[in-house]
């Protein structure tokens, strides 16, 4: 099956976060025909090519999120035009997921007794759940032995990620009197009240990352009032603060503290930003497959967060702009240079880890 083929029979298989059953079936049904010794834990798959050390993990997610509003095709009737493919998850992530599968054939070439051996194992892992909170990830990462390094395989445009942002959601309580509308100068308005601290977050910014950039926050939610002609005694805000590794949760909290009158209280931060350092053999071998020289930050969050010390990069066909957007797409062109992509990194972290191995002592 050619990476049309394939592309088009995963997004027309409907993949909700939660609902990767028929998914993990058809790629575990696929690939075990094709030799490989698929495992499952839940709706997550996994298997391995080569063997010995070291250990590199693919990973990439089955699910997608729901359909949106303006769409102007049908998100799970996929079809190809011009050289690209309209579909949910199209491009976040099965067309990750497409590059993967065929890069898996073209290495377990490589893994044949007949041919070149393969310098060490691939994992290649599909997390169920990833777009919610991410627990196939989590439950999966136990089941897959010693990892050396890891590629999380979203779409970068094939650019090298090795910044994060993260993710801590707080809530903001402004506490006022109540009293008549009528009698407004007898109570304290809580809205007016969260209107001057949400008119403060607009102006604080963090300490700039040099592939991330400034951080900021951002109100995403109000609620507050009771009735109309009450002046009101509460009113509640959410803010979405996307950290980056310079920034420890704990002095962002502070600052946001200090510079409010609301009670503030964190409802998130389990997603912590991640960093891999520019000399880890992982992003050496990315850039050289990616042929770029410097790598990028991403402003969205993923599976990385839950890798923790494994050396990581982000990294995969496709444009991080187009995904959870109407008419989301990939093209052929894309897909083609995902597999080369996947396939010369393996090979490049393998000769690089090999070629870090102490040298033999030779005795006189």
């Amino acid at each position: 099956m050619d990476a049309e083929d394939l592309l088009r029979t995963l997004v027309a298989i409907p993949s909700l976060s939660g609902q990767e059953g028929a998914l993990a079936d058809h790629i575990a049904s696929f690939m075990n025909a094709e030799g490989f010794n698929v495992q499952r834990l839940g709706d997550s798959i996994w298997f391995e090519i080569g063997s010995g050390s070291p250990r590199l993990l693919l990973l990439s997610h089955l699910d997608t999120v729901p359909p949106c509003e303006g769409w102007t095709s049908d998100p799970l009737n996929p079809t190809w035009e011009d050289g690209r493919l309209h579909g949910l998850g199209a491009n976040d992530a099965k067309g990750s997921l497409t590059s993967l599968l065929l890069a898996a054939k073209e290495l377990a070439h490589a893994a044949n007794p007949r041919m070149p051996k393969l310098a060490g194992t691939v994992i290649m892992a599909f997390a169920a759940e990833e777009e919610t909170e991410g627990r196939g990830t989590q439950a999966m990462l136990p089941h897959l032995g010693e990892i050396d390094a890891a590629v999380v395989c979203e779409p970068t445009g094939l650019q090298v990620c090795t910044a994060q942002r993260g993710r801590m959601v707080l809530k903001c309580s402004a506490q006022g009197t109540a009293a008549h509308a009528a009698h407004a100068r007898l109570g304290e308005n809580a809205i007016h009240k969260a209107a001057r601290d949400i008119a403060r977050l607009e102006t604080i910014t963090f300490e700039p990352h040099p592939l991330l950039g400034v951080t900021r926050p951002v109100v995403t939610m109000v609620q507050g009032g009771r009735v109309r002609n009450q002046v009101p005694d509460l009113c509640e805000f959410f803010v979405d603060i996307r950290t980056t590794p310079n920034l420890k949760d704990e002095d962002v909290l502070a600052r946001i503290m200090g510079e409010l009158e609301s009670t503030v209280t964190v409802v998130s931060s389990e997603y912590s930003p991640t960093a891999t350092q520019a000399g880890e053999p992982i992003v050496r071998a990315a850039l050289a497959a990616s042929n770029t020289t410097g790598a990028i930050g991403s402003n969205t969050t993923s599976d990385w967060v839950f890798l923790g010390d494994i050396p990581a990069v982000k990294a995969g066909p496709g444009d991080t702009h187009r995904s959870h957007r109407p008419d989301e797409w990939i093209s052929k062109k894309e897909l083609e240079a995902g597999v080369a992509f996947y396939v010369d990194l393996a090979r490049a972290f393998f000769h690089i880890k090999d070629s870090e191995k102490a040298p033999e002592t030779v005795h006189a």
